[in-house]
């Protein structure tokens, strides 16, 4: 019988990487089903998907990981079998070495066959995050799809990829019921719309303009959220020490070479209210200060985004800190408001600090 794990040892060090590398192929008694999903942070974000199958673990690579509905097919990369030690690895793979980076285990559990053939692979799986059947099918080579067959859990809505920014009304003074209002830096920037799906990101303008091939540095918010999938809203703003500084964006929305710009002149995607999480809508559902708990909880913080700080019922308090941070104004926003794609509301309402 031929080695199944020859490839596998073949490139790996045993003395360079904290990976099994077991001397031969297991004989179990009985075969388990058992598999393994690893978020893998290779060169480019991925997830392995491991089927104990024969005594190896048959592998697939599927950059977006496993499709959560029946929208789309996602590309699986058949892979070299690894060892069944594999089952438990997770760690740090050094740079340099084959895979290297980080790699977490997302899911375990044990898996049905449902059919098993060269070409085509369907199962079921029972893992604690991962559950209905797959059928993982071939396109060329080591190229593969794979598709979900089951319906979505109950209440899943897809992720939309079309919705527009909800715009504020200009407004000349505070709001008189200061504690119904919610409160943030008006900070002049470029409004856009993040999708995050599958450690991926794609950035749309107020007019679903594409964005994120001009700014490039926030690629890596996906793989920092993953495996979260969400729809974030907020302002691209370049700064000159603590302010903003509407030229250099200027600048970078015109720039010939995005990524040397990016290096010159970084851009901060400040998000401040989330639209879409795992399946769930929250516009129309969630008020502004639900959505707002929400947003706060992803704790997202990373050299290329954050997420600013809200003033609940404090419209005194966040003027005079526009003002001495040098910003031009406040948004004011009703902490009862749904979010209203595409629509201008008095619900939100822009103020100038002067």
């Amino acid at each position: 019988m031929p080695d199944r794990l020859d490839e596998y040892r073949r490139k790996r060090d045993p003395a360079r990487t904290p990976e099994p590398v077991p001397a031969g192929t297991a004989t179990p008694d009985e075969e388990r089903h058992r598999f393994v999903i690893q978020q893998h942070h290779a060169r480019s974000l991925h997830w392995d998907v491991r089927l104990e199958r024969d005594g190896v673990l048959v592998s697939f690579a599927v950059p977006r990981g496993l499709p959560r509905d029946q929208a789309r097919n996602n590309l699986a990369k058949h892979t070299e079998d690894h060892p069944l030690e594999y089952l438990d690895f997770a760690g740090e793979i050094p740079a340099g070495e084959y895979g290297g980076g980080r790699m977490t285990i997302f899911d375990q559990g044990t898996y049905r066959s449902d059919k098993w053939r060269s070409d085509e692979i369907s199962v079921t799986f029972h893992g604690d995050r991962t559950k209905g059947r797959y059928v993982f099918f071939q396109t060329g080579g080591a190229d593969w799809m794979v598709r979900r067959m089951d319906p979505p859990e109950p209440g899943w809505e897809t992720m939309p990829g079309d919705l527009r920014p909800m715009l504020a009304t200009r407004a000349s003074a505070l709001p008189g019921d200061d504690a119904a209002w919610g409160y943030e830096m008006r900070w002049s920037g470029q409004r856009a719309l993040a999708y995050v799906d599958g450690g991926r990101v794609t950035l749309g303008g107020p007019g679903g303009e594409p964005l994120i091939a001009v700014f490039p540095e926030i690629r890596a918010l996906g793989p920092d959220l993953a495996p979260i999938e969400a729809v974030l809203d907020g302002e691209l703003v370049v700064f000159d020490g603590a302010r903003p500084d509407p030229d250099r964006l200027a600048r970078r929305v015109g720039a010939r070479n995005p990524k040397r710009a990016a290096d010159r002149d970084p851009a901060q995607f400040l998000i401040y209210d989330l639209l879409w999480l795992d399946g769930h809508r929250t516009t129309g559902r969630l008020r502004y200060a639900e959505r707002r708990e929400l947003l706060d909880g992803l704790a997202l913080a990373g050299e290329h985004w954050q997420t600013p700080p809200f003033f609940p019922g404090g419209g005194r308090f966040a003027r005079d800190a526009a003002r001495s941070q040098g910003l031009s104004g406040v948004v004011a926003k009703r902490l009862d408001s749904p979010y209203l794609p595409g629509e201008t509301s008095r619900h939100w309402r822009e103020i100038d600090v002067n």
